[in-house]
């Protein structure tokens, strides 16, 4: 038994319990992660996320899917670490490090009057486009708007990772797509080996795009930072938008921009508390 005192918040709709784990570790994190986000017998969430001490940044992002297993990142669970860590007076910093199973990623927080997190921007580093490093069993040094296989039915699939990987499509129907029907076949394609994240979007125009997100270890989330992110990086490679646009998510909006000169991925969006509480596992 383990008493945890823990924080729900969300960035963008995608929910996660966050642990200050600071001085204090948990056990057997995939099993409480797994418990925990149950949103009958828990508190409820998309996964689990740990603030821990790194001898490489600032802070450490441990996160795990509400299925148990270890994601290597998240871009909106990164920008609630942000306000979590500033908000509650672990820094006073306003740029910041944070150390992941994706690498080391940097965030910048916009104040507000308060001196309150109002928003954070999220250097998500560079996107990874060669097949065999996403990792997508083909062959060349990109996957753009190849056809793909699922389920009987021939998908056009872009192949991005940001640290996780992604399977991107557009298609003209975002909101009646079954996506619980659909989302599993991707995840679980022979092609991808370590399984998939999968982003359904729809060009609105060459500033906006509208998608929808299958996570794996998760179905689907109201958004995905690092799948936003994947899904402006494959509309750019497919001449749809000029690099920059708004993600608009069940969620909410992300703004992502891909800077060509630096190849670096910048994502800026909110994070908010929702409530705090103490759980016993």
């Amino acid at each position: 038994m383990q008493t945890i005192r823990f924080t729900k918040m969300q960035g963008a709709g995608n929910d996660y319990v966050y642990v200050n784990c600071m001085e204090k570790k948990i056990e057997n994190a995939n099993e409480t992660a797994r418990r925990i986000s149950d949103r009958h017998f828990g508190v409820g969430s998309d996964g689990l996320v740990l603030i821990c001490p790194s001898d490489k940044a600032d802070f450490r992002m441990d996160m795990y899917n509400s299925d148990g297993t270890q994601a290597e990142m998240c871009g909106n669970a990164s920008r609630c670490v942000g306000k979590y860590v500033h908000d509650k007076g672990l820094t006073d910093k306003t740029v910041f490090t944070l150390e992941t199973l994706a690498g080391i990623k940097t965030l910048e927080l916009t104040l507000d009057e308060q001196g309150e997190t109002a928003a954070v921007r999220v250097n998500m580093g560079a996107p990874e486009l060669v097949p065999k490093k996403i990792p997508i069993d083909a062959e060349g040094d990109r996957f753009v708007d190849m056809p793909v296989d699922v389920d009987g039915k021939e998908w056009r699939i872009t192949g991005v990772s940001m640290g996780n990987p992604h399977a991107v499509t557009f298609i003209d129907d975002v909101d009646g797509l079954d996506i619980e029907k659909t989302g599993p076949g991707f995840e679980n394609h022979m092609m991808f080996p370590n399984r998939i994240n999968t982003e359904f979007a729809k060009i609105i125009d060459r500033d906006r795009i509208k998608m929808r997100v299958w996570e794996r270890g998760a179905g689907e989330t109201l958004a995905c930072g690092t799948g936003a992110c994947a899904t402006l990086v494959a509309a750019t490679l497919c001449g749809l938008v000029e690099g920059e646009a708004d993600l608009e998510l069940r969620g909410g909006t992300l703004h992502i921009k891909w800077d060509r000169e630096d190849n670096n991925v910048y994502m800026t969006g909110p994070a908010e508390f929702v409530f705090e509480g103490e759980i016993t596992l």
